[in-house]
């Protein structure tokens, strides 16, 4: 297998960081319209997928994944105006279609199937906004996952499209003003042509768009020409008095909070809060009294008022003060406080009055994870849904006047959850912190040291990884194998200090978490080196890239995918810089030296036998570049000794993940599972 790589080419290229001279030579494949990247993405993918072909099992292990995906999935309605909406997928459609209901118990209509607008089902439904009338529906489309947008008008009763047409919008949604006539949303200066997936993407600007107006006329609210990082999410108020701006810097949690009256005639923009000194989410308002979820002198979140009249620090008040559980959001329904919380990284609700006073804990069906709960202060229903590793996304109804769950939409999947079974174990770190993982698997799983095993991972951009669903696992599970994830350190779920424990200078800690899980599985008898994989996404792609490279000898597989693998040259590229908050920045000397300690590209040894590893990624991933898997792959094959195969699977007309077909997702779990299956030795029946 070894023998089979397509040669790459190497070149010359040296550069010095604080005087440290770094070879990379395999700059060339950073330049992706090149037609010698594009041979060598067609190269490298014909080796990938004869090897794929050629495992005996891949074609049942698709069929099976395709006959358990093919099963009807609801989110959980929302409303606006007099109308609900929601989305459903029957089944296998590659993208899920928007419906509109003019009651809950009345026949629904299809408002937007983007499975209509491409053949592949490459355009994505990415963003929708419903005006508070239920009236208007402003919504972006994505093509080939790129995260750039471009955003439409659709009116709801008719169905049919006005002439809005909004370009160049990332990062952004839409945000209506309550008389219904337009909206505001964030965008950036047209990239050039030939470098739209590549290009730096700085100085983001705040626009108000008038309904029928043209772009080029939209009235430009707030820009920072001297903060170029500054980036601008926006919320109207639910009586449409304020326009909330949150000011963000890339991906770190502390922002800056600007208002602006909308009811007073040329109305300067305020600033709230002016240091980036912690988080503040806004949450709804009663007249100028502003309440807001925030990390200040509370790492895992409290609720607080800010009065505008009174806006001194000294003034504010505590609503609902911090609690041992990690705070997550907060939402204003029935004129009380829902609460969502994490405890021990599974989903708690709980109910407080609209003065702070604890009501009452909302009783979840099992260990999971709860999202929804949309409405605004008046509405005396709201709509949820739960999920859990064996638990597919079902959708409850809660009543606020009788204070009770019922189930509203249960999908219908052909398997049987109570075959299965979820642990929570605590285990030890490097550094004797405590780590919390979830272990699931069938029922009676004999501890020989002999189970295939897959450790998923993340750890960072205070992200949480809870209970989640997925058909992928499920297929995993019935092979026999055992699924892990740890909640590693750089993740949200013990509130912002567990998020700054694995950041930057300390981003190590993610690493020796991820480690030591793997080493826990292994003494617990799950499993043994020769069957345990690592996979990870993004971020967790970077994790564990790093850990293959400082541990080899631990895992029998790795699937890196979308990873952040050269931590020198991640800033260059699109969105990268907005990562330094959590990586630390290659200019300043300590954070390179962190970086360069680590990064999977500048740490593979030659002469070394790594795993059997097979990279993905995506042609058109416009957030993290397709370049950090290609390097990675050419260096890897040139250090790798060994039998065990090292190859990288190049999706073409793909992104990052968001807005992937069915076809495409059902395609990529297949060949990683598959993959799996040769490389750990995984019996399939």
């Amino acid at each position: 297998m070894h023998a089979n790589y397509p040669p790459t080419r190497t070149v010359e290229q040296v550069d010095t960081y604080h005087g440290v001279v770094v070879r990379d030579p395999y700059r060339w494949l950073e330049d992706l319209e090149s037609e010698e990247t594009a041979a060598w993405v067609a190269a490298q993918n014909d080796v990938t997928f004869e090897f794929l072909a050629g495992i005996p099992k891949r074609d049942r292990v698709r069929q099976r994944l395709t006959e358990l995906w093919n099963y009807e999935k609801f989110s959980a309605p929302f409303k606006a105006g007099d109308r609900y909406f929601y989305f459903k997928n029957d089944g296998l459609q590659n993208q899920s279609v928007l419906y509109a209901l003019d009651r809950l118990d009345g026949e629904p209509r299809v408002l937007l199937d983007p499975n209509t607008l491409s053949a592949d089902g490459t355009v994505a439904l990415s963003g929708v906004a419903v005006s508070d009338d239920g009236n208007l529906l402003a919504y972006g489309l994505s093509k080939s996952g790129s995260d750039w947008q471009e955003w439409f008008v659709r009116d709801v009763g008719t169905g049919e499209d006005r002439g809005d047409r909004l370009e160049w919008i990332k990062f952004s949604g839409a945000h209506w003003t309550t008389d219904n006539r337009g909206f505001f949303y964030s965008r950036y200066e047209a990239p050039d042509a030939s470098k739209q997936f590549q290009e730096v993407n700085y100085f983001q600007k705040l626009y108000y768009h008038q309904l029928g107006a043209d772009q080029a006329d939209d009235e430009l609210i707030y820009e920072r020409p001297d903060r170029k990082a500054w980036m601008f999410g926006i919320k109207v108020s639910e009586d449409g008095r304020y326009l909330i701006i949150s000011v963000v810097q890339g991906t770190d949690p502390r922002n800056l909070i600007f208002y602006k009256d909308l009811q007073a005639p040329n109305a300067d923009i305020i600033e709230l809060i002016s240091e980036f000194e912690a988080s503040y989410r806004f949450v709804g308002n009663d007249g100028p009294r502003l309440w807001f979820q925030t990390d200040r002198d509370s790492p895992r979140g409290r609720l607080i008022e800010i009065d505008l009249d009174r806006p001194a620090v000294s003034d504010w008040t505590e609503l609902i003060p911090e609690s041992d559980d990690t705070l997550q959001g907060v939402r204003v329904l029935d004129n009380c406080f829902v609460a969502s919380y994490l405890r021990d990284a599974r989903s708690a609700l709980c109910i407080y009055a609209i003065d702070g006073r604890f009501q009452s804990e909302l009783l979840l069906p099992g260990i999971g994870s709860v999202s929804g709960f949309d409405g605004r202060r008046k509405d005396t229903e709201t709509f949820y849904t739960f999920s859990s590793f064996t638990t597919p996304p079902t959708v409850y109804r809660y009543d606020f006047k009788t204070a009770t769950s019922t189930q509203f939409r249960k999908p219908k999947v052909g398997f049987n959850p109570a075959n299965y079974e979820t642990r929570q174990v605590f285990y030890r770190s490097k550094d004797g912190t405590q780590v919390p993982m979830f272990v699931v698997h069938k029922k009676g799983l004999l501890l020989d040291g002999n189970n295939p095993t897959l450790l998923y991972g993340y750890g960072g951009f205070n992200v949480s990884l809870t209970p989640s669903f997925a058909i992928s696992r499920l297929v995993w599970m019935e092979l026999g194998g055992v699924y892990a994830v740890p909640n590693l350190r750089g993740g949200g779920e013990y509130g912002e200090a567990w998020h700054q424990a694995g950041m930057k200078l300390k981003k190590q800690n993610v690493f020796d978490d991820f480690i030591a899980a793997a080493e826990w599985l292994q003494a617990y008898r799950y499993t043994n080196p020769r069957k345990l994989a690592i996979a990870g996404d993004s971020n967790g792609g970077l994790l564990v890239g790093a850990c293959m490279t400082q541990r080899p000898d631990l895992f029998g597989a790795a699937l890196p995918s979308v990873g952040v693998m050269d931590m020198l040259r991640f800033h260059k590229f699109t969105i990268g810089w907005a990562w330094s908050s959590d990586y630390g920045s290659p200019e300043d000397e300590q954070e390179f030296q962190a970086l360069y300690a680590y990064s999977p590209l500048h740490n593979l040894r030659p002469g070394t036998a790594y795993p059997a590893t097979l990279i993905a990624t995506a042609d058109r991933d416009d957030r993290v570049v397709p370049a950090h898997s290609f390097k990675y792959a050419a260096a890897l094959q040139a250090a790798h000794i060994g039998d065990a195969p090292v190859l990288i699977r190049i999706e073409t007309t793909a992104g990052h993940g968001a807005g992937k077909p069915t076809t495409k997702r059902i395609e990529e779990a297949a060949d990683k599972m598959a993959f799996l299956v040769a490389t750990l030795g995984v019996t399939v029946r």
